[in-house]
């Protein structure tokens, strides 16, 4: 069936480099909406950038320099943790969504549908 799968599903990598992860769906291109969310132990989940096939993202309160993406399609894109720190580690989760009635990019009115990352 229909589903978002986010590879590699479980990543360890070395201090000082670039976590790659990568987020894709067979929902089909009416799903362009994109992601990236952040959940470090003990707090709760933070979302780290809103992009589309369309716009440009927006990333809120996090840094495009240390998170930068990429999404040319509307089945996939990627997302990097650039520089790595011992506060990095925690879980990323990738979700997809239709186009919304309202312009507001943080109320949608479709269901986001998750997968997760731990790195």
């Amino acid at each position: 069936g229909s589903e978002v799968t986010q590879i590699p599903t479980i990543l360890w990598e070395l201090k000082d480099r670039d976590a790659l992860m990568n987020c894709s769906h067979t929902k089909g291109s009416g799903y362009n909406q994109m992601y990236w969310y952040r959940q470090l132990p003990g707090e709760g989940m933070k979302q780290v950038v809103y992009t589309s096939s369309y716009s440009r993202p927006d990333y809120g309160d996090f840094s495009e320099d240390k998170y930068p993406i990429v999404k040319a399609v509307a089945e996939s894109g990627s997302f990097t943790v650039k520089k790595l720190e011992a506060g990095d580690s925690g879980m990323y989760f990738c979700a997809v969504s239709q186009h919304s009635d309202t312009d507001n990019k943080y109320s949608c009115t479709k269901n986001p549908v998750f997968q997760q990352d731990v790195i």
